[in-house]
Parts: C-alpha cells; sequence; structure tokens
C-alpha cells in the first residue's frame, strides 16, 4: 500500500493480527512464478506487507527490497528476515506512487495486492512510478483483485481494461490471465495474474 491517509488504519490492522490478506505465508501464485524461474535478478516488492513472498525470493537467491506504507507491516518484516537469516531483503517504509525517490532500478518487480488498492486517477500515477525502478524489458508482475470476484466491502474489483489503461504506453501486457488472491480464512478471492513488461 502507498503511503496516504488512511495508512493508520493498515497499522493497526497489522498490530492486531488480523489483516485478512496476511496469510503467514508468499501467495501460491507467487510461489508458483519463484518455482517457476519467473523472476530475475534483483526484486522490488512494492506493497510488501510483512514480506512472505519477499523472503521467499531472499531465500532463493534474489536481492529484494520490499516496500510498504504501513511501518507495522515493514517491522515485521524486518524481524522476520532477521531471525531467518536472510540479509538479501531489505524492507523500508515508502510511498508507492514516489518509487523514482530510490533512485535504483530493478530487474523484476512485483506487485501483489496493491493496485487494486488504488482509485483510477492514482493508476496511472502509479504505472509512472513503477516505470521509474524497471528498465526497458524488465518484468513487472502483479496479483489484484478482479472484476469475477463479487461485490462487496474491500479492494476495488478491477476490471481487465482498467489493467491495461492504467499501464497503456508504460508497460506491454504481456500476459493475463484469472487467478486466486488467497486470505487467511475462507475461500480466496478471484484474481488476475499479470505480467507486463516495460517498454
Amino acid at each position: 500500500m502507498s503511503q496516504e491517509p488512511g495508512h493508520d488504519r493498515f497499522d493497526a490492522v497489522y498490530r492486531e493480527g488480523t489483516a485478512p490478506w496476511d496469510i503467514g505465508r508468499p501467495q501460491g501464485a507467487v510461489a508458483a512464478l519463484v518455482e517457476a524461474g519467473r523472476f530475475v535478478g534483483s526484486v522490488l516488492d512494492v506493497g510488501c506487507g510483512t514480506g512472505e513472498n519477499a523472503l521467499l525470493l531472499a531465500a532463493r537467491g534474489h536481492q529484494v527490497m520490499g516496500l510498504d506504507g504501513s511501518q507495522e507491516a515493514i517491522a515485521q518484516a524486518r524481524r522476520k528476515a532477521a531471525a531467518r537469516g536472510l540479509g538479501g531483503a531489505q524492507f523500508h517504509v515508502w510511498d508507492a506512487l514516489q518509487l523514482g525517490r530510490l533512485r535504483k532500478s530493478f530487474d523484476t518487480v512485483l506487485d501483489c495486492g496493491l493496485f487494486h488498492l488504488l482509485d483510477e486517477p492514482q493508476r496511472r500515477t502509479y504505472a509512472c512510478s513503477l516505470a521509474e525502478v524497471a528498465p526497458s524489458g524488465s518484468d513487472l508482475w502483479l496479483l489484484c483483485f478482479s472484476d469475477a470476484e463479487p461485490p462487496g466491502p474491500g479492494p476495488h474489483r478491477i476490471q481487465e481494461h482498467e489493467l491495461r489503461d492504467a499501464f497503456r504506453s508504460i508497460f506491454a501486457v504481456m500476459e493475463i490471465e484469472a487467478a486466486a488472491l488467497e486470505r487467511r480464512t475462507g475461500e480466496p478471492a478471484r484474481a488476475w495474474l499479470a505480467r507486463l513488461t516495460k517498454i
């Protein structure tokens, strides 16, 4: 999540241990990508939460930077990294709409559950922000709620054309398929898994 009004609410949810998206392990869709060797080189995990996806990547030898707007989530991710001896993972509180201020670039970028928190006007800003850390030819893997998920509280239900519109002329949509976002309890949410390549 980006550092925006309401991030204190996320801190409280992480402190209470009730975040429905914090499942205590990597998301299955992300783990499958890791197993298939779809991540290369250095990795940026934007909206990393308590770090399970980033820590899996670090355990597989990647240099990983995880960013989140929640100070509590980052504190938990750092404790996990220290406990597991994973020095290849660094975690920072950061605004996802200001990635250029990192003054770094990454071979692969992961967004697991951030895009669908953004309002429509923020999405294009976010795509431009990602472009500042993703060199031409690098991949962005994005997992978000899809419009196949029934209406209700929580993240925006994203239509395929909304994904394409947000990244148009910045990233090329190479793959997009139906997927699942696991939750702490209950059935997984219906989702999109997309691979976008920086133009």
